[in-house]
């Protein structure tokens, strides 16, 4: 302040033809004192309430104090009378409101701003559990509520707030410094004066607390000095905010040319000699010769000589953290406010019938109207002005307190916070530079739980703060990408999570691929019967003419094997990647081809019944015997189920579909039938004619010939009903491939049923008893005497 004041003395650009003074009174960290020293710059040496003593050149305002509790009682005080007020350091919240406060201004921001900077510190460094020490005062709670919620935002958690206050009892303050000690949380914020954080430290060193790394709010001005130095290690590696400050041009040789030679009345600079040189300054007039008196016998006299630059430790370190440049912005503006005041011209003021004021007669509330209104640069070209709450919008620095033995302290700026700007661009920390406990360059961390690691999500610990979890694995189905997710991602339909729950894969494509084990035995089996059923077929055709033969109808014998080849082969159709053709043919053709082969079967029963009903000469039977019958039988059946498939092909017929619900890790690339209704007719009507076929077999069972073969029809009927039976219930409870698989099944085992059951005696005997295949065999057991062709 006396710098800035001699600076702008000397400065012919302001406050021409006239000399600033001052006035110190030392608040002492004591409300009461506050209040004496503003009503004797009120009143005047007789402290008399609205009523001043005081003559010209009196005070026209005050800069102080530096902490926020007395700078709301000197505010509530000056703004009875609108004496203007600017603290450096006050940074309450309540101070910016201008109902109880009308004439307080402050050359820092409040403390919105600074929680937030707090806040933004620990998101900065992902500390997700800490703790809040603060003052046990309405300033310390509102403060600490601010900064708890924007805390909060950030998705960290507090563990604990406790309030401290200097007149609580030895043995609470360390209780509650055992709290700190046995916590969890590896990160305190101290928020409160630093009348405060001495008590706390001291407690904190008489238990031993260590391993806890401190923040600091811009409230704890950092003063080593004012600790013991047996504290100080605690204070080591700590972080700190402090309003930002601009090195202040000629402020250090300012420093470096104090002597008390050259300031007789300042004692500050007699105290710092004796401090640092270890030497008394005695001074000459008689009203400090009782300081010549109390010198101590140890001590030598100063020489005047000494060199404050020359001393080992840098006094001054302090400057680059403490408020320091925000009080010289205070002198500027009570400099600026009446540089503004006497340039006023007549006409043009700001006062009633736009009047001006004089240096001589001003009042305090007119040199208050041209302090909310200064506007001006510094030396160093930082803009400055206060804004409609009187506070002066500035960023923080962000300090590091590095201290490596008992006399040495440094404050180096490692980061700046501006909360005016974008979040994400809002800070800036050189990490690297920050050194924290016990010289380590190693980010300390601070959680509840660790961090959910991917494929993992949150299970928050009932009662307990969302900061303290368990991590659970992701359900089937989704995945977590991030750590410490809160819930899983469901993956898309046609995806599926890796093996990690960390990403979603497309999921496999599954289908009866021809490369397939149980495909490659299907074909196998496939191949098999159909060189069976050929080579039956060609067994029938060149053993045509022998009685076994001619008498089964060797037309509708052809049919039937031409028809049971094409059964086997049209498995195939069921077999590889589903396309829209395979889709449509593979139910089609299977149900004509079958209801072919049934009807085929159906035609020889019913001649063989009709064969032997027309035996007796009055039957009318006789007229039906022939191949009119069978073969109108045959294509009637056959008509049947084309009707059924084209009606099923022309509203809805089948289509390729993949499938990605029915398993969760596979998509079943299949052949949705379009209606299910045609389906089962489908499969209905093939089962209706078997069922018939069955009935009229099992009722000519008993008809009288060597080579009836009713009863291998009525057998082979049962086999292929059975078979379908069993496959609709099997059908239904499979999926996907295996489901076609059931069907393919279902087509080679039947159709393997009517070859072998109708065929297999008939190729033995034709093989291997050719001495039973003739004509007297035939007619030797009941056969027809009048040899007609069954």
């Amino acid at each position: 302040m006396i710098y800035a004041i001699q600076e702008i003395n000397k400065d012919p650009h302001i406050l021409s033809n006239y000399t600033l003074g001052f006035k110190i009174f030392d608040s002492c960290y004591s409300e009461t004192r506050a209040f004496q020293s503003a009503m004797s710059l009120l009143s005047g040496k007789i402290t008399i309430p609205n009523y001043s003593c005081e003559k010209f050149p009196f005070v026209s305002g005050v800069v102080g104090d530096l902490v926020s509790s007395i700078s709301i009682t000197l505010g509530r005080i000056f703004g009875i009378y609108h004496f203007p007020q600017i603290s450096h350091g006050a940074s309450h919240s309540i101070l910016s409101n201008k109902l109880q406060f009308p004439s307080f201004l402050r050359t820092i921001s409040g403390t919105v701003y600074q929680d937030y900077a707090l806040a933004r510190l620990t998101d900065h460094y992902d500390w997700k559990w800490v703790g809040i020490l603060t003052s046990d005062n309405s300033i310390g709670e509102t403060s600490t509520q601010n900064l708890k919620r924007e805390i909060l935002k950030s998705n960290a958690c507090i563990a604990f707030i406790e309030k401290i206050n200097v007149q609580y009892s030895k043995q609470k303050i360390h209780m509650i410094a055992e709290m700190v000690i046995n916590s969890s949380i590896n990160i305190v914020i101290i928020n409160c004066d630093e009348v405060y954080v001495k008590v706390i430290l001291d407690a904190f060193y008489a238990i031993n607390v260590t391993g806890k790394t401190m923040i600091l709010s811009s409230h704890s001005t950092i003063t080593p000095g004012f600790f013991t130095k047996e504290t100080w290690p605690l204070l080591n590696g700590t972080l700190g905010l402090t309003p930002s400050s601009t090195d202040m041009l000629g402020f250090r040789d300012f420093l470096y040319s104090l002597k008390p030679s050259a300031s007789t009345k300042d004692i500050f600079i007699r105290i710092l000699w004796k401090e640092y040189f270890k030497c008394s300054w005695v001074m000459k007039n008689s009203s400090q010769q009782a300081d010549v008196e109390e010198v101590d016998q140890e001590l030598t006299y100063c020489t005047g000589q000494e060199r404050i630059e020359e001393l080992d430790v840098d006094l001054f370190e302090l400057n680059s953290l403490s408020f320091t440049y925000h009080s010289y912005l205070a002198v500027y503006a009570f400099a600026h406010a009446l540089n503004d005041l006497i340039s006023c011209k007549a006409g043009s003021g700001p006062f009633i019938n736009r009047s001006c004021t004089s240096i001589q007669d001003m009042q305090h509330w007119q040199v208050l109207h041209y302090v909310k209104d200064v506007h001006f640069n510094t030396r160093s070209n930082d803009e400055f002005y206060f804004d409609m709450n009187g506070d002066a919008l500035m960023t923080y620095d962000i300090i590091n307190v590095y201290i490596p033995t008992t006399d040495l302290f440094y404050f180096p700026k490692v980061g700046r916070v501006d909360p005016r700007a974008l979040k994400g661009i809002d800070i800036v920390i050189n990490t690297s530079a920050v050194i924290w406990k016990n010289g380590k360059y190693q980010i300390p961390r601070s959680v509840c739980s660790e961090s959910c690691p991917l494929g993992y999500r949150r299970s928050i610990r009932r009662g307990q703060p969302v900061c303290c979890f368990d991590c659970s694995p992701c359900s089937a189905g989704e995945i977590a990408n991030q750590t410490d997710m809160n819930d899983c991602l469901k993956c898309q339909e046609d995806k599926w999570p890796n093996d990690r729950s960390d990403k979603c894969i497309p999921k496999a494509i599954i289908f009866l691929s021809y490369t397939d084990t149980i495909c490659v035995l299907f074909i196998a089996i496939t191949v098999f019967f159909c060189f069976v059923t050929s080579s039956v077929l060609c067994i029938f055709i060149k053993y045509r003419d022998t009685p076994i033969v001619k008498a089964n109808n060797r037309d509708l014998t052809y049919l039937l094997l031409f028809s049971l080849m094409l059964c086997f082969l049209c498995s195939l159709l069921f077999i590889g990647h589903p396309t829209k053709v395979t889709c449509i043919l593979r139910q089609t053709v299977f149900g004509i081809i079958f209801s072919i082969s049934i009807s085929s079967v159906l035609a020889k029963t019913i001649t063989v019944v009709i064969a032997f009903k027309a035996t007796n000469p009055n039957s009318k039977l006789r007229s039906w015997v022939g191949t009119r019958i069978p073969y109108s039988l045959i294509l009637c059946c056959i008509l049947v189920q084309a009707v059924i498939c084209t009606a099923w092909l022309l509203t809805s017929s089948p289509f390729p579909e993949m499938d990605v619900k029915s398993s969760s890790s596979q998509i079943i690339l299949e052949c949705n039938e379009g209606s299910k209704t045609f389906f089962y007719c489908m499969l209905g009507y093939m089962g209706l004619l078997a069922i018939v076929c069955f009935a009229v077999a099992f009722l000519a069972r008993t008809l009288p010939d060597t080579f009836n073969e009713a009863k291998y029809i009525t057998f082979s009927m049962l086999v292929f009903v059975s078979v379908w039976v069993s496959f609709i219930p099997a059908y239904l409870s499979t999926k996907g491939k295996y489901m076609v698989a059931v069907e393919i099944f279902a087509i080679l085992s039947s159709s393997a049923g009517l070859l072998v059951c109708i065929f297999c005696f008939k190729c033995y005997i034709i093989l291997l008893r050719s001495d039973l295949n003739n004509r007297e065999h035939l007619t030797g057991r009941g056969g027809f005497s009048n040899n007609k062709r069954i």
